[in-house]
């Protein structure tokens, strides 16, 4: 798992591991049995946030908007599309215009909610199914998908993506198809599995509402950048600054 902030975790304690089904704790707790909060919160935070604070989490989203060469680079017409990890709908609410169906699975249940809602809001709940699931277990037919997605939440450790979750998406898209993980946090390691990965040029910047929310959400996702913020007055904050890397690429690979 991707290890929380150490900010994240304070937000938290064991109490709040009660926020997770019994198949989530299964999941995310058992290979941390017995071991101390201390190496438990870090490995769990992010899940906890999805699930105690999605709210918080869809703030930090709001301003991280991908790169529109992502956009651009993707089909503008697709039949069907398969979204995985699809959050509070960072990329679904651009997908779904394109596809004639769209499912979007997306494990944590407070973040269903919320995408259900802004689906609802946009008139777009009627081409867009929401379900339940993980990288490992998607609840898609084989070869039912022109198009299976993930947007910055493929990665390489066990349970959120890695070969399994690789095989699922591949085993879901059809022959001839496109799969394709955007923002992944180990291009290489997809490279090494045949695709191929492209970057778009240019300079990128969190865009949060202002800049008192740019110190709150610092404080909490990038303690190191809050000094910068409060010297620059700036709700626009480079993701250098923050310390880690745009949303500007993607990997892809035709099934």
């Amino acid at each position: 798992m991707t290890q929380a902030p150490p900010e994240l975790v304070r937000r938290y304690g064991p109490a709040d591991l009660s926020a997770f089904t019994p198949e989530e704790r299964d999941r995310f707790l058992r290979p941390l049995e017995g071991a101390p909060w201390e190496s438990v919160g870090p490995a769990v935070g992010w899940e906890l946030l999805y699930r105690l604070e999605p709210e918080l989490y869809d703030r930090l989203v709001a301003g991280e908007r991908l790169h529109p060469g992502v956009l651009a680079w993707l089909p503008e017409r697709i039949g069907r599309a398969v979204e995985v990890g699809a959050g509070t709908g960072r990329l679904t609410i651009d997908l779904a215009p394109r596809c004639d169906r769209l499912l979007a699975i997306e494990p944590a249940a407070p973040m269903r909610s919320i995408l259900g809602d802004r689906l609802r809001d946009r008139a777009l709940d009627g081409r867009v199914e929401v379900a339940d699931g993980f990288f490992e277990r998607l609840p898609a037919g084989d070869g039912e998908a022109d198009l299976v997605i993930a947007c910055s939440s493929f990665t390489t450790a066990t349970g959120h993506g890695s070969s399994s979750g690789l095989d699922e998406m591949l085993r879901v898209c059809r022959p001839g198809g496109l799969v394709v993980v955007v923002w992944a946090d180990d291009p290489a390691w997809l490279v090494a599995r045949g695709f191929q990965h492209v970057v778009f040029p240019g300079e990128m910047a969190v865009e949060f509402r202002d800049a008192d929310e740019a110190v709150e959400l610092a404080h909490v996702f990038a303690p190191g950048a809050v000094a910068w913020i409060e010297r620059t007055g700036s709700r626009r904050v480079p993701y250098d600054v923050l310390g880690t890397n745009p949303p500007r690429e993607l990997c892809w690979r035709r099934r």
